[in-house]
C-alpha cells in the first residue's frame, strides 16, 4: 500500500519540481500526515513551508497559515499559484472581488491554503465560515512571535490559542526558524494544550552554504563598498540601525555604480513597493535597509546579508543572514560593530518602558551578540553553541582564516583604564585614546591632560589599536558608559579589579583580523549536498542569458523573478541544456505547471543560444 508520505513525494516531484526532501522535511511532513501537533524548528532554507504545503495538496484540505506580514502572505500566494496550488489570503489589500472569490472557495472546498494575520483570523465570521468549512489545520509560521521571550515578540499571536480552540481544536503545526530553550518552552505553553500528543524536532540550525564574517567598524560605508566590490551583479541586503542611514549608504552606493534602494517604514507607500518589486524582480539589486524588511521577503537568490551596525541580538542577526542563500547557493555575510553600538544598544535597553524581567533577557541576549563580535572561536562554532548545538571550526569564517587567540592584555589594558580615571571618568573613546597614544589636541591641552603620567603610554600602538581593546574592556563589562548620556566613560568593579591588579584580562591581539577580499560565488568553497557552481565561461554565458529572459517575464508579469525559476534551476538549465520541453522535466524545480508556463520560452532560448543567437525571444 502506497504511504501518504510517497504520494507527498510524488507530489513533490509533479507539482514542485523536486526529486526529494531536504533534510528534515520528511519527518516533519510524515508526523503532520500522521494528525498529531508538530512544534518544528528548521533553518531558514530548509524549506518549512513545504511541511503544510505538501499536505494539504495530499490530503485535499484546508490548511490556514498565519503570518506576520501582509507582504510575506501576498508571496506566498503568488508564487503558490504559480505552482498551480489554490490558494489565497484575506487582508486589507486585497480587492473587494478578490476577497469574494475567496470566500467562495472556503465554503466551495476549493482552497488548500489561506493566509491570514492573528488579528484577520480572529475577526467575525472567518473562525465560523473556516469551521463550517472543515479546516483541516492551523500552521503557524514564525511561531517565535508568540513568545515574550522571542526577539520578535506580537502580543497579537497570542490569540492563536483561542483561534485555535474556537475551530474545534484543529491539529496545529508551529513553525520557526529561530527559537532558544526559553522561548520554546514559552511557545509549547502558549500554543499547545496540556495532555495533547505533541511531537517536537529541533533540526540543526547549522547554514554550511552561508560564510561568516565579522570586523570592527573602521570607516564602514568604505568597508561595505569593499565588500560589495566583486558582487556587482548579485542581490543583497544591507541593514541598517536608523532611516536617515538607510538611504544616506544607498545614495552613497549609487553613486559608486550599484543600484542601491532604500527601504524603511518612513518611505511612503508607492515608494517602498516600487523599491521591494524592483528587488523581487531584478537581479544585482542592493536594499539598504531596516530589519523590518526581509521578514516579508521571500527571494532564495540574495548572495550577501551586510549589517551596517550590530545587532541587537543572535536570534535576529541568525534570522537576518538566514535571508541570504536560501536557494542552498553559496553566500557571504558582513557584520561591522563598533563600541557605540555597543553602548547604544544597552542604554536603548535600559530606557525601556519594560518589566524587569524582560529588561535582563534582553541585555542577556544583547550580550550575547557582543561576545559573538568579540569571541576568538570559530564564529559558526560560536553561533551554534548559542542554539545549544555542538560543531567543528567551519574553516572558513573570518576568524578560522585568520587564526585569531586572545593574549594576557592585562598591562595595556591597566593603562587605558589608568587614563579614564584620571582624566575624571567623564571622556569618550576617542579622547581617552588618543591621552594613551600622545595625541596632543587643543582639547587635551586645555583640560591639562598632556601633562598626566598616562599621557604617551601608549605611543607604540596606533590609535585604532586603543580603540579596538577599549572596546573589547567595554564588552567584558570591564568599562560602562556614564548614565547621563554624553558618552562618557567610567570603570565598573571589574574594571577597577583589572586596574589595580586583582584581576587579569585576556583580550584579541592587533592587528585585528580583517575580512578576506570577497571569493567568486561558484568558487566560496564546498557546500554540502549542493550542486557543483564551478561554471566555465560558457555555461556561465548561458546562465547570464536565461537570467535575462527570466527577468523580462517577471516583469512582463509583475512578479518576482524566482517565481518563474530560481537561480538554481536556471544554473541546472544552463549545465545540462535541454532543448525540449521532455529533457527539462528532469531539471530541478521544473513541475508541470512551470513547465506548461515557461517551458517553451527557455527551451527555446537555450537551442538558439547553443545555435549562436543569444538574442532569444521573449
Amino acid at each position: 500500500m502506497t504511504s501518504r508520505l510517497d504520494e507527498a513525494r510524488r507530489a513533490l516531484k509533479t507539482t514542485f519540481g523536486y526529486d526529494d526532501f531536504r533534510p528534515g522535511q520528511d519527518e516533519v511532513i510524515g508526523a503532520v500526515l500522521d494528525g498529531t501537533d508538530v512544534f518544528a524548528v528548521m533553518p531558514t532554507g530548509s524549506g518549512k513551508s513545504m511541511t503544510y504545503q505538501l499536505p494539504a495538496l495530499v490530503e485535499h484540505s484546508l490548511t490556514v497559515v498565519v503570518s506576520p506580514l501582509i507582504a510575506l502572505m501576498h508571496d506566498q500566494v503568488q508564487q503558490m499559484l504559480g505552482f498551480g496550488v489554490a490558494a489565497a489570503t484575506l487582508n486589507s489589500s486585497v480587492p473587494e472581488a478578490t476577497s469574494r472569490e475567496t470566500w467562495r472557495q472556503i465554503r466551495s472546498g476549493d482552497l488548500r491554503l489561506l493566509f491570514v494575520s492573528p488579528e484577520r483570523l480572529m475577526m467575525e465570521g472567518l473562525i465560523e465560515a473556516l469551521r463550517d468549512a472543515d479546516v483541516r489545520r492551523l500552521a503557524v509560521d514564525e511561531a517565535h512571535c508568540v513568545s515574550q521571550w522571542g526577539h520578535d515578540f506580537r502580543p497579537e499571536y497570542r490569540d492563536l490559542a483561542r483561534a485555535r480552540s474556537a475551530l474545534g481544536d484543529v491539529q496545529t503545526l508551529a513553525l520557526t526558524a529561530t527559537a532558544d530553550k526559553a522561548t520554546r518552552a514559552d511557545i509549547t505553553e502558549r500554543l499547545f494544550p496540556a495532555g495533547r500528543p505533541l511531537k517536537a524536532f529541533v533540526h540543526s540550525f547549522d547554514r554550511p552554504n552561508i560564510r561568516l564574517t565579522f570586523a570592527p567598524k573602521d570607516q564602514p560605508t568604505r568597508q561595505i563598498e569593499r565588500f560589495l566590490k566583486s558582487r556587482r551583479q548579485e542581490s543583497g541586503i544591507i541593514y541598517c540601525s536608523s532611516r536617515k542611514r538607510t538611504e544616506q549608504l544607498a545614495e552613497v552606493l549609487a553613486k559608486d555604480g550599484f543600484n542601491a534602494l532604500p527601504y524603511h517604514a518612513g518611505l511612503d507607500q508607492g515608494t517602498r513597493m516600487k523599491n521591494q518589486d524592483t528587488f523581487l524582480q531584478e537581479d544585482g539589486v542592493v536594499m539598504t535597509a531596516t530589519v523590518a524588511f526581509g521578514m516579508g521577503i521571500n527571494k532564495p537568490d540574495v548572495r550577501f546579508v551586510c549589517h551596517a551596525d550590530m545587532p541587537s541580538n543572535v536570534e535576529g542577526y541568525y534570522q537576518e543572514i538566514g535571508r541570504a542563500g536560501r536557494d542552498g547557493l553559496p553566500a557571504d555575510t558582513l557584520t561591522l560593530y563598533g563600541l557605540d553600538d555597543m553602548s547604544l544598544k544597552r542604554r536603548q535597553i535600559d530606557e525601556k518602558d519594560v518589566p524587569d524581567e524582560r529588561r535582563r533577557v534582553e541585555r542577556r541576549k544583547l550580550e550575547a551578540m557582543i561576545a559573538l563580535c568579540e569571541g576568538a572561536l570559530c564564529r559558526r562554532q560560536s553561533l551554534l553553541a548559542y542554539f545549544d548545538e555542538a560543531s567543528e571550526p567551519c574553516g572558513r569564517c573570518d576568524l578560522c582564516r585568520g587564526g585569531v587567540s586572545l593574549v594576557d592584555s592585562t598591562v595595556p589594558a591597566q593603562k587605558l583604564l589608568s587614563a579614564i580615571v584620571r582624566t575624571g571618568q567623564r571622556f569618550g573613546a576617542a579622547y581617552v585614546c588618543d591621552v594613551v597614544h600622545g595625541k596632543e589636541s587643543d582639547q587635551i591641552r586645555r583640560n591639562g591632560h598632556a601633562a598626566l603620567k598616562t599621557f604617551g603610554v601608549g605611543a607604540d600602538r596606533p590609535v585604532p589599536a586603543w580603540r579596538a581593546m577599549l572596546r573589547q574592556l567595554f564588552a567584558a563589562g570591564a568599562v560602562a558608559e556614564n548614565a547621563d548620556g554624553h558618552g562618557g566613560l567610567s570603570l565598573t568593579g571589574k574594571g577597577e579589579d583589572i586596574l589595580f591588579g586583582r584581576q587579569t584580562v585576556q583580550l584579541r591581539p592587533d592587528p585585528e583580523p580583517r575580512p578576506a577580499e570577497p571569493r567568486d560565488r561558484r568558487r566560496a568553497g564546498p557546500v554540502r549536498d549542493e550542486a557543483d557552481l564551478d561554471l566555465d565561461p560558457a555555461t556561465e554565458a548561458l546562465f547570464q542569458h536565461l537570467r535575462g529572459l527570466r527577468a523580462t517575464i517577471a516583469r512582463s508579469e509583475g512578479i518576482a523573478a524566482f517565481m518563474v525559476f530560481p537561480d538554481r534551476t536556471l544554473i541546472e538549465m544552463a549545465k545540462s541544456k535541454p532543448v525540449d520541453l521532455y529533457a527539462l522535466r528532469t531539471v530541478h524545480g521544473v513541475g508541470e505547471k512551470k513547465r506548461e508556463a515557461y517551458g517553451e520560452r527557455f527551451v527555446g532560448a537555450i537551442a538558439e543560444f547553443l545555435a549562436g543567437s543569444p538574442a532569444a525571444s521573449a
